[in-house]
């Protein structure tokens, strides 16, 4: 209920300022309110089941004197719901629960397709497993889902989509590497970067280790991780132990060159991988927070982290090496202008591989990612 009240979250805080008599009234409540409002629009349980939920969760979190309110305010929702609806729907941000300025960016962006992403976007997400190709493949382990009750269709070489979500604890195999939970779009980078047997390659802004992992798993390579906060590497220490793989792990800021000195041994890699900070506009259905904590501003300053990353990792790709650079986001600004704007000041960089222009957009079976496969000239 509080992730399918965050992604609709403009839209029933437009019904409430029609219902709340009060500007001021208590955030808990509100919270209480705007999740019965999800749950009452979800239709999983009957109208009046939500209303009583919803009065007796009031008093359980000591705000007894608001019950008669939120009782009152429900009912008034659901006998003036169908004029509630059309009145949010005269407005884009109402309508479809997305800040203003990220539906016009979006607009001038994708001018056909803007509605289908937005739409993706307000979804619930899939649960999605990639295969550990060292323990498994994908028709054995549809086998296993099988015999455990859980339904399962094949997504690529090592993707499988759940019919429903279930908790990890009942994957089998899970505890012992067999599987990871990863998005399908996210399941595309390891493959591309084309990692060989030997080689060295860096990943860099590597937590939570997703992509980490699916390196290893393709090839016996050398591997640093890296990233900037040294708690979050401990999400990819725990899933590379749990994979039965191993990496050097370092926390520093790739993109500063004096850092380097930490984590480079003055060796070109071969193959880099950098899964760059972003908006993550392209998974808002999985974090729909990010909505509303994003800011437009906020965009040129990942323009210029990227940008900066991409100049120091350029200097650590050996000649004849290969750069991926991804993202999670739908904004051009990001994407392909950071590509183009970095080929105009690298003579030696071309572009290998930039599939569907390197923007995948959401639907049904993956999040939005961006992918641009770059060579250095020998």
């Amino acid at each position: 209920m509080a992730y399918g009240a965050a992604r609709h979250l403009a839209r029933f805080r437009f019904f409430l300022e029609s219902l709340l008599a009060r500007a001021d009234t208590d955030a808990n409540i509100v919270g209480v309110l705007l999740a019965a409002l999800y749950a009452l629009q979800s239709r999983h349980q009957a109208q009046y089941t939500v209303v009583d939920q919803a009065v007796e969760a009031v008093a359980h979190i000591q705000h007894g004197a608001a019950k008669g309110l939120v009782n009152a305010v429900l009912r008034n929702f659901l006998r003036r719901q169908d004029a509630l609806e059309a009145a949010a729907d005269n407005e884009l941000t109402t309508r479809y629960s997305y800040p203003a300025w990220w539906i016009a960016r979006l607009q001038a962006a994708y001018p056909q397709q803007w509605q289908a992403i937005i739409t993706a976007g307000n979804e619930h997400p899939p649960m999605t497993l990639r295969v550990n190709r060292r323990r498994s493949d994908v028709p054995d382990y549809l086998q296993r889902l099988a015999q455990a009750g859980i339904g399962g269709r094949a997504l690529g070489d090592s993707g499988v989509m759940l019919e429903q979500a279930v908790p990890v604890e009942r994957l089998p195999g899970f505890a012992d590497g067999l599987v990871s939970v990863q998005d399908f779009g996210a399941q595309l980078a390891a493959p591309m970067l084309d990692a060989g047997k030997g080689m060295r390659v860096l990943d860099a802004c590597a937590a939570p280790g997703g992509k980490t992992g699916h390196l290893l798993e393709l090839a016996d390579i050398a591997l640093t991780a890296i990233d900037i906060d040294e708690s979050r590497l401990t999400r990819v220490r725990e899933n590379l132990a749990r994979l039965g793989l191993d990496a050097r792990l370092v926390a520093a800021d790739c993109g500063d060159a004096d850092s380097a000195r930490a984590w480079w041994d003055g060796e070109p890699f071969d193959r880099i991988l950098l899964d760059a900070p972003c908006s993550a506009s392209g998974v808002v259905r999985r974090h729909p927070d990010g909505k509303w904590l994003r800011r437009e501003s906020d965009l040129a300053g990942f323009a210029r982290d990227q940008s900066r990353i991409l100049d120091a990792l350029w200097r650590v790709l050996g000649r004849g090496g290969k750069l991926l650079y991804a993202t999670c986001s739908v904004f051009p600004d990001e994407n392909a202008g950071r590509i183009a704007a970095f080929l105009e000041t690298h003579r030696d960089a071309w572009l290998i591989h930039n599939p569907n222009d390197g923007q995948l957009l959401p639907e049904g079976d993956h999040d939005g990612f961006f992918y641009a496969l770059l060579g250095k000239r020998r």
